[in-house]
């Protein structure tokens, strides 16, 4: 029997040879689903490790922002919420495939300016993105300022089970 992979990591820029990130992001994934009651090993995400090059292209295509950003994410299965409203989590397969929650797409370059600026370890601003994008895929939001506090407030609590302070 093969061990489950939560994420599946695709490494597109060489840049990103200075982290392990299969790591980072099974932890900081994992950490996301297990902080909200979910079992990793039910669920898959796919994670692309890009460059500010890529990453614009991607958010020019999707979001009409022609500049990049530190990390995208495009949940497998649409989910509308009115704004306020925790999302409901998704139900394993009965039948034990894993769940496919989405997509996240990476940045190295923004991800370390901003680590740098904000004088973050990078392996730690990572970690926040990765879990950032990963309440993203279950439906979370920072549309409005309650929802923004909502999700920051549990970003927080995952990060602390992760021995990561408080980004905010």
């Amino acid at each position: 029997m093969t061990e489950h992979s939560l994420v599946d990591v695709i490494v597109e820029a060489p840049d990103w040879d200075v982290v392990d990130l299969d790591a980072l992001a099974e932890r900081a994934c994992g950490a996301a689903l297990t902080g909200l009651g979910l079992v990793p090993e039910h669920f898959e995400i796919a994670l692309l490790a890009c460059d500010d090059d890529r990453i614009a292209d991607l958010n020019a295509g999707f979001r009409a922002k022609a500049q990049p950003t530190n990390v995208l994410s495009w949940p497998a299965d649409e989910i509308d919420l009115p704004l306020g409203q925790t999302p409901e989590l998704p139900k394993p397969d009965p039948q034990g495939s894993p769940y496919e929650l989405g997509d996240i797409a990476i940045a190295f370059q923004t991800c370390a300016r901003e680590a740098a600026d904000q004088n973050k370890p990078l392996e730690d601003h990572i970690s926040h993105l990765l879990v950032h994008a990963t309440l993203h895929l279950l439906g979370f939001d920072h549309i409005n300022d309650p929802d923004a506090a909502h999700m920051e407030a549990i970003e927080t609590r995952i990060l602390a089970t992760m021995g990561i302070p408080d980004p905010y």
